[in-house]
C-alpha cells in the first residue's frame, strides 16, 4: 500500500470520528503535511525493507566492503573467499586469509561501522524530530449521587487521541556542527586504527610464515646432517672393525649420530609447533595440514629502503595509521570541547503540533454524554536557555579540555615510538643483509672443509675429531644460513609495516613469488 493512500484513507476517518466542526482549509494542510510524515515513517518500519536498512547519508561508503580493506583491494578474484589452503601455502595467501578472518581484524572493521554510523546520528541532528501518539481505548464512566438518582450517569463510550508534534532545531551556536566534526574525526580515527590493526597482522602472520619456513628449513638440514652422522658412524664402524681405528673412533661418531637423532626429533617438533601458529593465524584449526614451499637461497638484498633512516623516520612519523589514529582523536577531542561549549548555549527550534480526539461532550453533572470531536494545533519559535545547570557545565568543559590533552600527549608518545621502531627495525635490517653474504660465504666454506676431511677419514690420513668437527660446522652454517635469510625477511617486512608500506606487491618481491 502507498504511502499516499494511507494518508487518503487516514484523512477519511478524521471527519468520521464524530466532529462537530470542520477544520479550516489551513489547519487541514498542515494536519495533512504532518500526517504524511509520519505515515511514511511507518511505512518504512513496516515495509520489507526496514527503516534502518536505508543509508540515508550515506555513510556505508566510508566503510570497507572486507575486513582486509584497502591492503588487498588491488587483488584479482573475490576478496576474502578462501577454499582450502594452498599446497604449498604462499605468503600472500596466508596474509589474505589472516586479513580477511583473524578476529582483531573484524574487531576492527566492526569499529568503523560504529562510528560510520554515528556520524549518521550527528547528521540527523539537522532534521527535524517528528513523533505521533495515537491511543484507542474503552472508556467506562459510571457517576451515582446519592439521594438524587436524577443526576447519576452511566456513560460508556470508545475515545480515540492522536497528536502529531515536530521539533527542528535552527541555530544551537555551533553545537550540531562540533558534534559532526567529533563524529567525523572519530571516523577517521577508526579507519586509522584498522589500518593499523592489518598492518599489525599483516606483519604478525609474516613473521610467523618466516618462522615456520625456517623451522621446515632447519629440519630438511637436521635430517641431513643425521644422514651425514649416520655415514660417518657407518664409516667409522667399518673402519673399527677392519682394525684400523680405535674403538673410541666408532664410539665418538655413534655419540654424533645420537646427538643429531635427537636434533632432528627437535626440529619437527618446533616445525608442528610453528605451523599451527601460522594456521591460528589464519583463523584455521591449529591442526590444519600446511605444506609451506622451500625456504630457499635466490633471495638478493633489494633497494626498496634506499632513503637515509632520517627521512625514514620522517615519514614514519607523518603517514604511520597509529600516528593518524592519534592525530584524528586528537582533532575528535578539540571538536567535542567546542560541542561541550555550545551545549551550554541558546538554542533556537521550530516547533509545531497537531492533535486530534473524538472525547464526549456533556452539559453538565447528570447529563448524557453526546460525540464530539475536537482538534489542537499550533507552530511557532522556540528559544531555549540553559540559565543554571549546577556547575555542571563548567566541569564538563573543564573535562572536556583535559582530554585534549591527554590526546596530544597521547600523539607526542605515537609519534615518539614509531620513530623508536624505525630507528630499531632499520639497524636491524642493515646487520641482517650484511649477513645474507656472510652466510653464504660461511656455508660454502663449511661444505669444502666437510668435503675434504670426509675425504682425508675415508683414505685413512685423517681422524674422527676432525670429520666430527667439520660435520658439526657445517650443521651450524646451515643453520645459520636458514636463520639469516629469516632475520632479512623479517627484518625487511618490519621495517615496512613501521613506516606504513605494507602491501602485497612488496609480499611477491620478498616471497619471490
Amino acid at each position: 500500500m502507498s504511502v499516499e493512500l494511507l494518508v487518503c484513507r487516514c484523512l477519511r476517518l478524521l471527519p468520521a470520528m464524530g466532529r462537530q466542526r470542520q477544520p479550516s482549509h489551513g489547519e487541514t494542510r498542515a494536519g495533512v503535511q504532518i500526517v504524511s510524515v509520519v505515515l511514511a515513517a511507518l511505512v518504512n518500519l513496516a515495509g520489507p525493507t526496514s527503516a534502518w536498512a536505508v543509508d540515508v547519508f550515506g555513510t556505508n561508503s566510508g566503510v570497507p566492503a572486507t575486513p582486509a580493506a584497502a591492503i588487498l583491494a588491488a587483488n584479482t578474484g573475490s576478496p576474502c573467499e578462501f577454499g582450502p589452503p594452498g599446497a604449498p601455502l604462499r605468503l600472500e595467501e596466508a596474509v589474505d586469509r589472516a586479513l580477511c578472518e583473524n578476529p582483531k581484524t573484524r574487531e576492527a572493521w566492526a569499529n568503523v561501522k560504529v562510528q560510520a554510523a554515528g556520524v549518521g546520528v550527528a547528521k540527523a541532528a539537522y532534521l527535524p524530530t517528528v513523533s505521533g501518539t495515537w491511543q484507542d481505548v474503552r472508556d467506562d464512566q459510571v457517576t451515582n449521587v446519592t439521594g438524587y438518582p436524577a443526576l447519576s450517569s452511566a456513560n460508556r463510550s470508545t475515545v480515540q487521541n492522536g497528536s502529531v508534534s515536530l521539533n527542528w532545531v535552527l541555530y544551537d551556536f555551533g553545537g550540531r556542527k562540533a558534534a559532526l566534526d567529533n563524529a567525523r574525526e572519530l571516523l577517521a580515527a577508526a579507519r586509522a586504527n584498522q589500518d593499523a590493526t592489518l598492518e599489525d597482522i599483516f606483519s604478525t602472520v609474516a613473521t610467523d610464515y618466516y618462522a615456520a619456513q625456517a623451522a621446515a628449513g632447519k629440519l630438511t638440514a637436521a635430517e641431513e646432517t643425521e644422514r651425514t652422522a649416520h655415514d660417518s658412524f657407518a664409516a667409522a664402524s667399518v673402519r673399527v672393525s677392519k682394525g684400523v681405528a680405535a674403538i673410541t673412533d666408532q664410539l665418538q661418531a655413534q655419540t654424533s649420530y645420537a646427538q643429531a637423532t635427537y636434533n632432528r626429533a627437535k626440529a619437527e617438533g618446533d616445525l608442528q609447533t610453528s605451523l599451527g601458529t601460522l594456521a591460528s593465524d589464519m583463523s584455521l584449526n591449529p591442526s590444519e595440514h600446511i605444506v609451506l614451499p622451500a625456504v630457499g637461497d635466490g633471495v638478493t638484498p633489494d633497494r626498496d629502503f634506499t632513503e637515509s633512516v632520517e627521512e625514514l623516520i620522517d615519514e614514519a612519523e607523518r603517514t604511520h595509521p597509529s600516528v593518524a589514529a592519534a592525530r584524528a582523536q586528537l582533532d575528535a577531542a578539540i571538536a567535542k570541547e567546542q560541542e561541550t561549549r555550545a551545549e551550554g548555549l541558546p538554542s533556537i527550534s521550530f516547533v509545531t503540533k497537531y492533535s486530534h480526539n473524538n472525547q464526549p461532550a456533556s452539559l453538565g453533572l447528570g447529563e448524557p454524554q453526546f460525540p464530539a470531536t475536537g482538534h489542537d494545533w499550533y507552530f511557532g519559535i522556540q528559544v531555549q536557555i540553559p540559565l543554571f545547570e549546577g556547575f555542571g557545565r563548567t566541569y564538563q568543559v573543564r573535562q572536556a579540555h583535559a582530554q585534549v590533552e591527554v590526546q596530544q600527549y597521547t600523539l607526542d608518545e605515537a609519534r615518539q615510538q614509531v620513530g623508536l621502531d624505525v630507528w630499531k627495525s632499520y639497524q636491524s635490517l642493515q646487520t641482517d643483509t650484511q649477513n645474507l653474504q656472510n652466510t653464504a660465504s660461511l656455508l660454502q666454506i663449511a661444505q669444502q672443509s666437510f668435503d675434504a676431511a670426509k675425504h682425508r677419514y675415508n683414505s685413512g690420513v685423517g681422524n674422527i675429531l676432525e670429520l666430527l668437527n667439520a660435520q658439526s660446522s657445517l650443521s651450524e652454517a646451515n643453520r645459520q644460513r636458514i636463520q639469516a635469510l629469516t632475520d632479512w625477511r623479517a627484518a625487511r617486512l618490519q621495517l615496512a609495516a613501521k613506516i606504513g608500506r605494507l602491501d602485497i606487491t612488496g609480499l611477491r618481491r620478498v616471497d619471490g613469488d
